[in-house]
């Protein structure tokens, strides 16, 4: 976490953050059966239990009380690159309120069977039916995968880069249910889920806000969704855009920042692939599922974030949408998202497609149309080879405090290798950039590559220049 280094953060909002904290740290100790001091005097002796000792050791140690000021660069690149230093500095007064966000984080079926306590891996796919199958995959496409790994495995290179970019709020799209239950929602090909007992893993990026309206958190029902509220608000994580009744679903995570909160809104539209009984109703669990992307709809999500916003306080819209592949931004996608804005919303965070889509600038705001994968187990799947969908991207976005108008996007390439995050190499940050540049044309974004390899988009009026001055 980002907190007691920061000298200018108001005392209210490090009370808060530190209350957090300790929270996640008591319930992750309770869930992996390990004693809050005393390690060190853990007695095994079989193999397989120094493992497991190791793994909640690792557990533990992944949620320190504070993370300490970066020492180094931002994302220190493959080999044949460089990145610079985080840009904050000590005088948080009239700073921009920094958002971290990424997209699909999917650490159920592959990903689950390789952490410490791997659930049950039947699957009901035409053809795979077992979890490891897709773990098989990745090793042949990458090379072996260490087995148990570690919780923070799956985060790579991009838990240093979150730490040294220190945002105010991280948001993620959790995109797959956490039970043990086996009861498989009817009617879909493809379910995800993940062990309770790997919850640590999610809770390794530190995560401010769990956007759960999509397509998988109710692959094992109503039964499979309690589970999975229940395992997050025991680990000390918080979830928005689904709850036990519509109500709840639909109630904003509230994230205090220096000066006010960032309000998180999640929701979801059918054509992410959701069914439309998954929907949360006065009497039954489920998902916030906008009616359709109507002005209506829109105007409805205005006015439960007007009802909400105190003074100072920002909105954002985190919103599951669209098909998996392609690069198009539907009409209906454009008019809502600019409804939205000019309702007053901040920034719109949108995902569901297994790549980046277009990024835009809208009025002063941040419109981020698709976020691509970021956590999978896709790797070794063929086809779609033009996505590149092996290529992820991290999200920083500075606004101005009280308008939330957007200062600066700054885009973080990764690769995932071996189910792990790393560095993308230059080649591939300059196809990344050179691939956002092209879809967002069309909005009028300027993006380029920057010397110290991250992806800069600015506001209209502030172009950026690629690193060869173009």
């Amino acid at each position: 976490m980002d907190m007691g280094w920061r000298s200018g953060q108001s005392s209210a909002a490090l009370e808060n953050r530190v209350h957090r904290l300790e929270t996640r740290v008591a319930a992750l100790t309770e869930a992996l059966r390990v004693p809050a001091h005393g390690l060190e005097d853990l007695a095994m002796t079989e193999p397989e239990s120094r493992q497991a000792a190791e793994a909640r050791r690792q557990a533990y140690d992944l949620l320190p009380v504070a993370d300490p000021p970066p020492a180094g660069p931002v994302g220190a690149r493959a080999p044949d690159g460089a990145a610079g230093p985080a840009r904050r500095g000590d005088d948080m007064a009239g700073a921009p309120v920094t958002l971290f966000a990424c997209g699909d984080v999917m650490t159920g079926r592959g990903v689950d069977q390789i952490l410490p306590h791997p659930g049950d891996p039947e699957l009901r796919e035409g053809y795979i039916g077992d979890a490891r199958g897709y773990v098989r995959l990745a090793e042949r496409a990458s090379g072996p995968i260490p087995r148990p790994v570690s919780f923070s495995w799956p985060w790579g290179d991009a838990l240093p880069v979150i730490a040294a970019m220190a945002p105010d709020v991280r948001v993620i799209n959790l995109e797959t249910s956490i039970t043990r239950s086996g009861c498989f929602a009817p009617g879909k090909w493809v379910h995800y889920r993940m062990s309770p007992g790997n919850v640590a893993c999610v809770a390794a990026a530190q995560p401010d806000v769990c956007a759960l309206a999509n397509n998988h958190v109710l692959d094992f029902g109503r039964a499979g969704l309690e589970e999975t509220l229940q395992t997050l608000a025991r680990a000390g994580l918080t979830g928005a855009g689904a709850g036990r009744d519509v109500t709840q679903a639909r109630q904003p995570a509230a994230v205090p920042v220096p000066g006010g909160r960032v309000l998180v809104f999640s929701c979801a539209d059918a054509s992410s692939g959701i069914p439309p009984d998954w929907a949360a109703t006065a009497v039954r669990p489920g998902v916030d599922l906008l009616p359709g992307l109507t002005g209506a709809a829109a105007d409805a999500l205005i006015g439960r974030a007007a009802a909400a916003r105190q003074d100072g306080d920002l909105a954002i819209v985190s919103i599951h949408w669209g098909t998996n592949w392609g690069y198009a931004v539907g009409e209906d996608q454009v008019r809502f998202a600019h409804r939205l804005v000019d309702g007053g919303i901040a920034l719109i965070h949108g995902h569901s497609s297994h790549h980046p889509r277009p990024a835009e600038v809208y009025r002063g705001r941040l419109i981020l149309y698709g976020c691509g994968d970021c956590i999978d187990d896709y790797e070794g799947i063929s086809g779609h080879a033009e996505y590149r969908d092996d290529l992820r991207l991290l999200y920083f976005a500075s606004l101005a405090p009280g308008t939330g108008a957007l200062e600066e996007l700054r885009m973080v390439p990764m690769q995932a290798r071996k189910m792990r995050l790393r560095h993308a190499r230059t080649a591939d940050s300059r196809w990344l950039a050179a691939t956002m540049t092209r879809i967002s044309r069309r909005f009028g974004s300027r993006i380029g590559l920057q010397p110290d390899g991250t992806i800069a988009l600015r506001a209209a009026d502030r172009a950026v220049p690629s690193a060869d001055g173009t």
